[in-house]
């Protein structure tokens, strides 16, 4: 028998189940996506028990598939990033929906104790900034408007955790309440250099403790997962949120290295070693990974809207059918004609932190039509990376040498191209581009000793494809300025 490894990648439009071979090969995987509620303006909501049952089902849809010869031996869990949700430990049931880390519903409190001078406090101990994408205020706001919450709170009759962790109590029936670091440090109530949940942040925002999951190493035992898999008893061996689980299978594990996923959002993160670097370009200082109880350290920076915006035009503006068109719309053009989309829809993230922006596009004419708008939502994605870079070279003192991307977009070859040539750096597309599912599964063999250490996960990354920039500097700038005039707009509205 051969060991397999199942990776549950848990994202925010749909979830995923993968099944990889020691070696990194996919053998195996099933995909659904699941409900988007969108109850108000700027609020993004999911339901729980839907999140459960489609992961199930593709899990077990993954593993029916499961080609003969092959023993599954352990679980990666990789997942949407500070979406919150809080249930009853008794009943297992959710109090109110998952609030989606898109959602922008506690701007006002961020504003509020931003004015109180509580940031520098906060951006000290996580790293992070008060904003609404992060877990502290969506967390209160669930206590503070869902009736005799905060009272069962008190009586530590309710359990808070993110995505991980739902789905761990689930699979355990309850049996595990935890989370992993990379996790616990973007709710803003952890301390990233004591790695511990910080009593005056949860004092701050009026946390009781008594919510809170235990917090493990990323590669550590999370339990065994008894139900859910019909019939199979499974460990659950690796959990990482979904952009740290793409480092790790990006094998970015020197400082200096960078990856950038392309999915819902988009997020790059460099690596800077076993300290943390404090950020002077609104960019987060985070964890990157944590293994045998020794962190090790991040930039990122989070552009809330990339492949949401290609769902935007097939969903809403229904000018295409599926995403791949937008590949040959926009590569039919000589050139952007001026157009430029702001995708804005729930806020701007780095390095802008405006959660009340909305999206703006701007240069239409009548001769605009699908292709121009088709090729301003992947050249976004393209200038809102070329600002992550830009704020990163700053705060690290030198300039990027290459960039690893991954995520579905990335399949796109125009849009690899394009990306090299806005942001003047060399793009490495690995052979597996599944790598946020990649390396949660390498996360989970780390545990169960099928790996030696994180060296021996490097030495299975291979390039599949290349980019160079092609295009000169007079064009880029131009092109840059253009963007630059967008975005001062969307900013003024």
């Amino acid at each position: 028998m051969s060991d397999a490894i199942l990776a549950i990648d848990q994202g925010t439009t749909s979830s995923r189940a993968l099944l990889f071979s020691r070696q990194g090969e996919m053998l195996a995987s099933a995909q659904q996506e699941f409900t988007q509620h969108f109850p108000a303006d700027g609020w993004v909501e999911h339901d729980p028990l839907e999140i459960w049952q489609v992961t199930t089902d593709v899990c077990n849809q993954a593993l029916a598939q499961l080609p003969a010869r092959q023993n599954v031996v352990g679980i990666g869990i990789t997942n949407q990033r500070e979406t919150t949700l809080v249930w009853d430990k008794s009943s297992g049931e959710p109090i109110y929906p998952a609030i989606v880390w898109q959602d922008r519903r506690t701007a006002d409190t961020c504003r509020r104790l931003r004015n109180e001078g509580q940031e520098p406090l906060l951006r000290e101990r996580t790293g992070l900034l008060l904003d609404p994408y992060f877990s502290a205020t969506k967390l209160a706001w669930i206590l503070d408007k869902v009736e005799g919450a905060r009272e069962r709170a008190g009586r530590g009759e309710l359990a808070f955790g993110t995505i991980d962790s739902w789905l761990i109590w689930k699979f355990t029936n309850g049996q595990r309440h935890v989370t992993d670091a990379t996790n616990a440090s973007r709710t803003a109530l952890f301390n990233i250099h004591t790695q511990q949940w910080d009593e005056e942040l949860l004092k701050l925002f009026n946390i009781p403790a008594s919510l809170l999951p235990e917090v493990l190493d990323c590669a550590a035992d999370f339990g065994t997962a008894t139900e859910g898999l019909e019939g199979r008893q499974i460990p659950i061996t690796g959990v990482a949120g979904d952009q740290h689980a793409a480092m790790i299978g990006q094998a970015c594990f020197a400082p200096g290295m960078i990856k950038s996923t392309y999915g819902t959002g988009c997020f790059a993160l460099m690596h800077t070693g076993d300290t943390p670097k404090a950020s002077s370009n609104r960019l987060l200082t985070t964890l990157a990974y944590r293994i045998n109880g020794e962190p090790h350290y991040a930039l990122e920076g989070s552009i809330f809207i990339a492949g949401a915006a290609v769902q935007w035009l097939r969903d809403k503006l229904g000018i295409i059918r599926e995403a791949a068109e937008t590949e040959a719309l926009a590569a039919s053009l000589d050139g952007n004609h001026g157009v430029y989309l702001v995708p804005a829809f729930t806020g701007l993230g780095a390095p802008h932190w405006e959660p009340d922006a909305r999206a703006t596009i701007c240069g239409l004419s009548r001769d605009s039509g699908r292709a121009e708008i088709a090729r301003a939502a992947l050249e976004a994605v393209c200038y809102q990376t070329r600002d992550l870079l830009e704020a990163m070279e700053k705060d690290a003192g030198h300039s990027t040498r290459a960039l690893r991307v991954d995520g579905g977009m990335i399949a796109n070859n125009w849009l690899l191209q394009t990306l090299a040539d806005i942001t003047d750096t060399t793009v490495e597309r690995p052979r597996m581009i599944e790598t946020t599912a990649l390396g949660a599964a390498q996360l989970a063999a780390l545990q169960l000793g099928l790996f030696a250490s994180l060296q021996d996960i490097a030495k299975h990354w291979t390039q599949e494809r290349q980019a160079s920039p092609h295009i000169d500097a007079t064009t880029r700038a131009t092109m840059i300025k253009g963007w630059q005039a967008a975005v001062r707009k969307t900013l003024a509205e």
